[in-house]
């Protein structure tokens, strides 16, 4: 995938939520080309790794805003868990214990 493609998919997932501009697990574990359930597995199994500046978990108030305003997250609709939201460093740290070529590439 160029690396064109790459910035358009950054750019079009990168939300302002708390006043910080985030990118949610669903978009960056398609961006690292893994599902989100397996990107989910690596953070939490190297946690201390992102402290609360790096991500959070949405309410269930701002995943219902977030799913009413944009229309590629409409599956997270039906999803029982809240979503992940990662800053511009818990991406980064993301790609770090990730081991997809693009994660290694970015890392």
């Amino acid at each position: 995938m160029s690396t064109l493609i790459h910035s358009e998919r950054i750019e079009h997932g990168i939300l302002v939520i708390r006043g910080q501009r985030v990118l949610l697990d669903t978009d960056l574990a398609l961006l690292y080309g893994v599902q989100t359930k397996r990107f989910n597995e690596q953070v939490k199994r190297n946690i201390v790794r992102f402290p609360d500046n790096f991500m959070f978990q949405l309410t269930k108030e701002e995943k219902d805003e977030v799913v009413a305003k944009c229309d590629h997250l409409e599956k997270l609709k039906y999803s029982r868990t809240n979503p992940y939201a990662f800053t511009e460093h818990g991406a980064i740290m993301a790609a770090t214990i990730l081991n997809t070529p693009f994660a290694i590439e970015t890392s």
